[in-house]
């Protein structure tokens, strides 16, 4: 068997998409609970982007090579491996780096077998959008049926996931914001919102008050950061839940904020990361994951929304198609 495996690396260690090339690693080995995983299909996350910039210092675990998502069949397996697993398996899962290789190495307590009704493309787009809006909604911001919810950047990966989440367990009412009318239509007429509001109108937040009847949302999960901050605290319901997941308009206020708000409405406003959570916290939100919502998949009433396929090979045209923010759903690639 070859020692060596293709990976995706990034020359100089950081730097743009063009960066990122080709070259052949020393193949891992599995060790303990630890599956050896080929690798069919992998996603394209906003961390790889930030972490491919010098923005997102990776866990110590993760390694240098991207990528948190996979799907693809075990080849090898630890001494110590989940008994439900076997050689030859067809599998899914999170790891906190390295999926986009030839081979990557997972812990078996985060796998998940492949249902047979989806593809490996639609199985690759699953973990790091579900399970961080599973964390989002329950483990953060105690989500329970009958309150309201909010999804900024609503056509975003975790997002759509999290739309799905709150329409089937029991929203009283699922709302999304986005920067075009294009991705606010298909929140709601797709994806089922109550109502969508467009970030880029300088009103959105008072037009977000106004659908709620001046009650405001009871759960914001935020995946913009600065550049929303002072609309959340204006929209947040009283004792409401923001849950800080992303900062796709960069790291730092720069407007005047009603800090108020924050304590008048006592607003809980948390920032949360799923990859620097340690394997129990994830294997907790993996095995609801796979209780709750994947008989839904099978089902087919959660669907993977699957923007475009790339080969591998074409991994810095799919990075530089997650930067024109122009997507509506998820970008993976795929490995023959």
């Amino acid at each position: 068997m070859p020692e060596t495996m293709r990976a995706v690396d990034i020359k100089g260690d950081v730097g743009s998409a063009e960066a990122l090339y080709i070259t052949d690693i020393p193949k891992p080995h599995p060790k303990g609970a630890q599956a050896l995983v080929r690798v069919k299909a992998f996603g394209i996350n906003r961390a790889d982007i930030m972490q491919r910039d010098g923005e997102y210092p990776a866990p110590p675990q993760a390694g240098r090579i991207l990528g948190l998502e996979f799907a693809g069949v075990i080849e090898t397996l630890g001494e110590d491996h989940e008994t439900s697993f076997k050689i030859g398996d067809e599998a899914f899962g999170l790891v906190y780096g390295g999926a986009y290789a030839e081979y990557v190495v997972v812990s078996t307590h985060m796998l998940i077998h492949k249902p047979a009704n989806l593809s490996w493309e639609e199985c690759a787009g699953i973990p790091e959008t579900w399970l961080t809006a599973t964390k989002v909604m329950y483990q953060v911001g105690e989500f329970t049926p009958g309150k309201s919810i909010l999804w900024h950047a609503g056509a975003s990966g975790v997002s759509i996931s999290g739309i799905q989440l709150a329409i089937a367990n029991g929203a009283s009412a699922v709302y999304a914001t986005a920067r075009s009318d294009a991705k606010c239509d298909f929140c709601v007429k797709t994806l089922g919102c109550t109502a969508a509001f467009k970030t880029t109108d300088p009103n959105w937040a008072d037009e977000a008050l106004k659908v709620t009847d001046g009650k405001g949302v009871d759960i914001i999960a935020d995946l913009i950061g600065p550049a929303v901050f002072a609309g959340n605290l204006k929209i947040a319901a009283r004792d409401a839940r923001v849950v800080l997941i992303g900062l796709m308009s960069g790291f730092k206020l720069k407007e005047e904020v009603d800090m108020g708000l924050l304590a008048f409405k006592r607003i809980r406003y948390e920032g949360s990361t799923l990859r620097s959570r340690n394997e129990s916290y994830q294997r907790k939100l993996k095995d609801s994951l796979v209780e709750h919502a994947l008989p839904k998949f099978e089902a087919g009433l959660f669907k993977v929304y699957v923007e475009k396929v790339f080969p591998w090979e074409q991994v810095v045209d799919a990075h530089k198609f997650m930067e024109s923010n122009t997507i509506m759903g998820k970008i993976i690639c795929t490995i023959r």
